[in-house]
């Protein structure tokens, strides 16, 4: 009779976790996901990735405290608005996309730090390369929109350093400095979708 209503409880919590998780997906077309690296130390490349898709689940609508989140990026869809350096991006010189067509995001934890804001930690894969990276989070509150959705938003801020995921590409300008930087800051304004 122990075991029964041991395994009724089991049960009864699992489902209770199952539907008490509260699912979003990205909206695609308001949410970016950029970056910036310096080049030739005077000034800076401002790229993004167009095509992306993940999920994130929750434990209700405005808790984002111990978020999953999953993101998959394509790298073939880098724009930097020049046809040339996104080919040269693309080829094994830098992200190698034909070896490497993913980048990969997924969380290991998301904790409130105060107010509106939290530190994002996870695992990024790029370029073969698995590494744990932080993120700082801004979220700026939960919406229901025109059409009866419900919406997300957050500005999520960081910068890793390529070279620790095997992108050594570069050269010495004249003067010493490096053509390209080798800190790439990440920032991108996310807006999530309740299914």
């Amino acid at each position: 009779m122990k075991k029964v209503n041991l395994l009724m409880t089991l049960t009864l919590l699992s489902v209770i976790s199952v539907f008490g998780q509260t699912k979003w997906t990205f909206d695609k077309a308001h949410t970016s996901i950029l970056f910036s690296i310096d080049h030739m130390v005077i000034s800076e490349v401002v790229g993004k990735f167009e095509k992306f898709d993940g999920t994130v689940e929750t434990k209700s609508d405005k808790d984002f405290t111990d978020a999953k989140i999953k993101l998959t990026i394509d790298v073939k869809s880098i724009n930097t608005d020049n046809e040339e350096r996104d080919k040269h991006l693309k080829s094994p010189d830098f992200f190698d996309a034909e070896k490497y067509p993913t980048i990969k995001f997924e969380s290991t934890s998301m904790k409130k730090l105060n107010g509106n804001f939290y530190l994002l930690k996870g695992k990024l894969t790029m370029h073969g390369i698995t590494k744990e990276v932080e993120l700082e989070v801004k979220y700026n509150g939960t919406v229901k929109d025109p059409w009866g959705n419900i919406k997300a938003g957050f500005k999520v801020v960081g910068t890793i350093n390529r070279k620790d995921f095997g992108i050594v590409y570069n050269s010495t300008l004249e003067s010493g400095g490096l053509l390209i930087g080798e800190e790439v800051r990440i920032n991108c304004n996310v807006e999530l979708i309740k299914l």
